[in-house]
């Protein structure tokens, strides 16, 4: 199975620092490293975690018309987005369904858009049939995510040009002598930095980042640990092309001016039915977070009942949180259920484990905003 994966730039460099590899969206991907999932998680809120997320795609678009061209696929103001800022952004199909989330870039004549590794083939295919603008993968860059409350300092070090950047900034900046496009993001709820590396000179400076005595290698087990602890979601398990941006509680990702009253009102796939459910509050599940009341971990799949044992749910992230050593859980849940400090159940195993709906991010987020 190895031998069928794709592999990334830096695949020498996860064997080279022990890494266990493992299946991930077809590629080889390190879940972890000798230091284990929980210590790397620790670390990242404590130091600095570099993250390898070249699995991801990276897309340029341009022409004269990107910005409003992008805007007939998602419900977000992308024409007044300003250059070199990032913005979340979700595809919508005709149902009102998520086909993916995103990241779009403005740099002025081109967005740089970031879409999930699973969904990136779909993606590009349906952005080029649809756009009537230039789409081209950026299939020879690598990406990695150096987070937490140390990446600020060190990629300062690197970098001085980067310690003005607040939150969702982005720029065209010398890393080393390495032209790199760098966003002041990332998705573990802590300060960090996305950079785009050409392939070639990936592994060159990511032994450069290692080389700073803050920064671990970390491995997708944390950072499924980490995002989930900030209330983020996982694309293929919270979202997917059933679920509205309603029903998943990401009404904010809906921007004012694309809203049914806004000025640049539809125009993007299944708007009537997310209006109708803005207005009618019309949906019967609702994404939102549980913690678990006991000490055993609640996985995905596991299925949500009331007092009486009737289903009203179900999980679509769950684990032990490192940072709180709490259990914790997104899910989707019957809209009755969803007030805050509500006591619903797991089964697990034959046994009813008691949750309380509580508030999103299960850990303060600190974004650098300046």
């Amino acid at each position: 199975m190895s031998e069928q994966l794709k592999r990334t730039p830096l695949y020498d460099l996860h064997l080279e620092m022990g890494a266990k590899m493992v299946p991930f969206a077809g590629y080889d991907m390190p879940v972890q490293y000798p230091l284990g999932v929980r210590r790397e998680h620790l670390h990242t809120r404590e130091q600095a975690g570099l993250f390898d997320v070249s699995h991801m795609g990276q897309v340029r678009i341009s022409g004269e018309r990107a910005a409003i061209s992008f805007e007939s696929l998602v419900p977000v103001d992308i024409y007044d987005l300003p250059k070199g800022k990032q913005r979340y952004a979700i595809f919508t199909n005709d149902q009102g369904g998520i086909e993916d989330d995103l990241m779009v870039t403005n740099f002025g004549d081109h967005l740089y858009v970031v879409v999930n590794a699973a969904c990136k083939e779909a993606d590009i295919a349906m952005m080029q049939q649809k756009l009537d603008v230039e789409v081209t993968e950026l299939a020879d860059r690598a990406l990695v995510a150096l987070q937490g409350p140390a990446a600020g300092k060190v990629f300062k070090r690197l970098c001085p040009e980067s310690a003005d950047m607040v939150f969702m900034d982005s720029r065209v900046l010398s890393v080393e002598g390495v032209e790199c496009i760098v966003s002041r993001s990332g998705y573990t709820g802590e300060d960090g930095f996305e950079i785009s590396i050409p392939a070639d000179q990936a592994d060159s400076l990511c032994r450069l980042i290692l080389a700073q005595p803050e920064v671990e290698l970390i491995g997708l087990g944390a950072r499924d640990s980490l995002r989930l602890e900030s209330g983020l979601c996982l694309y293929g398990h919270d979202l997917d092309p059933t679920t509205t941006p309603v029903e998943a509680s990401l009404l904010w990702a809906i921007s004012k001016v694309r809203r049914e009253d806004g000025d640049r009102a539809f125009g993007f796939p299944g708007a009537e039915i997310i209006y109708q459910q803005i207005a009618e509050k019309n949906y019967s599940r609702k994404r939102v977070g549980l913690i678990g009341l006991g000490k055993a971990p609640i996985r995905e799949g596991a299925v949500l009942v009331n007092a009486a044992g009737e289903e009203i749910g179900k999980v679509t992230s769950g684990s032990f949180g490192p940072s709180i050593e709490k259990p914790i859980v997104m899910a989707y849940i019957d809209p009755a259920y969803a007030a805050m400090d509500t006591e619903v159940f797991a089964q697990v195993r034959g046994k009813q484990l008691p949750l309380q709906v509580c508030k999103m991010p299960f850990v303060e987020q600190r974004y650098h905003r300046g």
